[in-house]
């Protein structure tokens, strides 16, 4: 193995299901839905509102019923609104025993638009309210669509968390430091559920399936993280496909499925700020590949 880098005995692929069970505040909507008519800029939508609150009154049910069934661990990134709204669905999760990560406390509350006060106080509130309503500690952090700031990691270190999943450049879990310590950088998807809203679901099979198989092949360790919306992927026509999916994944002997909080800690124990591409496969490839005019093939005069 490149650079003696290897998940747990010795498994090709690490899979993280990743569930994002969100909620917005009174007077906001998703900036995204089915419909293909998007109302005038200034008006609430509220067919876009109701169609969110699918996520707590069934998605997130269906979703945890679905990965009970398979024995999959989960990683739920949870809006800390929805331990008021849906106490009991944030403690189901805990009892299922998936991880949960704080999400800010609305999905439309995002800590780009924060001062750094307000940042840090969003962060502590959320942990809070996550933690009093579902009895278990929180050890990560995705922030509402990706938009973290500079100063976000150590925030989130300084408030004892260990891993954040704001990261999208990079392929494995990394170490980041901060001013206030290490936090682990557990890698995003490019290609969530919702990339498939006004498609065709079948697109998320094929995707994520050509993904690893690519991995299994070419690589001798990767990582594939799916990003599961409740209020979309939780519906039937997206839940049968990751059912498909997580089934026939499964089967591999080659796999391991991790919560996002295991990735974080391997992360932290390779103690390595990033597993680059380069120096996995280039830097291991040039160590034993002979000086130029000895190539394999070559000829001497």
């Amino acid at each position: 193995m490149a650079n003696g880098l290897t998940w747990p005995n010795g498994k090709k692929v690490a899979v993280s299901v990743t569930v994002m069970f969100e909620t917005w505040a009174d007077d906001k909507a998703p900036t995204y839905s089915v419909q293909t008519t998007h109302l005038k800029p200034g008006t609430l939508d509220h067919a876009g509102k109701a169609w969110s609150t699918y996520g707590g009154r069934v998605g997130v049910w269906r979703i945890i019923r679905l990965l009970d069934r398979l024995g999959i661990p989960g990683t739920f990134c949870v809006n800390a609104r929805c331990t008021e709204e849906y106490p009991e669905a944030v403690k189901q999760i805990v009892r299922s025993g998936h991880d949960i990560a704080g999400h800010a406390y609305t999905q439309d509350q995002l800590l780009a638009y924060m001062s750094l006060e307000q940042q840090e106080s969003t962060i502590r509130r959320s942990i809070d309210l996550l933690q009093q309503c579902g009895g278990k500690t929180v050890t990560g952090w995705a922030s509402p669509v990706v938009a973290f700031t500079p100063e976000t990691a150590g925030f989130l270190a300084k408030a004892g968390l260990i891993w954040t999943t704001d990261v999208t450049y990079a392929d494995l879990p990394i170490k980041i430091q901060t001013a206030h310590g290490a936090i682990a950088g557990v890698p995003t998807t490019d290609f969530s559920d919702n990339r498939v809203l006004r498609a065709n679901p079948r697109d998320l099979y094929h995707a994520h399936k050509g993904t690893f198989e690519y991995l299994i092949e070419n690589e001798p360790m990767g990582l594939l993280v799916l990003v599961i919306h409740c209020q979309f992927g939780g519906r039937p026509l997206i839940a049968a496909v990751l059912n498909e999916l997580l089934a026939e994944f499964a089967r591999s002997s080659d796999v391991w499925f991790a919560r996002h909080e295991e990735l974080a800690r391997w992360a932290l124990d390779a103690d390595v700020d990033e597993h680059s591409y380069r120096s996995r496969f280039f830097e291991a490839a040039a160590a034993n590949t002979p000086a130029p005019g000895r190539l394999r093939g070559s000829s001497q005069r």
